[in-house]
């Protein structure tokens, strides 16, 4: 998915509730973020690799 926001991150994934995107910050760092209906989620690129695995863990056992 190579859809842009308004601020300028590009949407990872997105369902009718829930929406991922990531940024290109200024210096260069990417950060990763999660709108799942009143919360929202920022992640740095270490942080996100290990909510992917978590989650990829909690699918597995489910």
């Amino acid at each position: 998915m190579t859809t842009t926001n308004d601020d300028g991150g590009n949407a990872i994934a997105e369902t009718e509730n829930y929406m991922a995107w990531e940024v290109q910050d200024p210096d260069g760092e990417t950060t990763y973020h999660l709108e799942l209906g009143a919360v929202s989620l920022h992640f740095f690129r270490e942080e996100w690799s290990e909510f992917l695995q978590l989650m990829k863990d909690a699918a597995s056992n489910s």
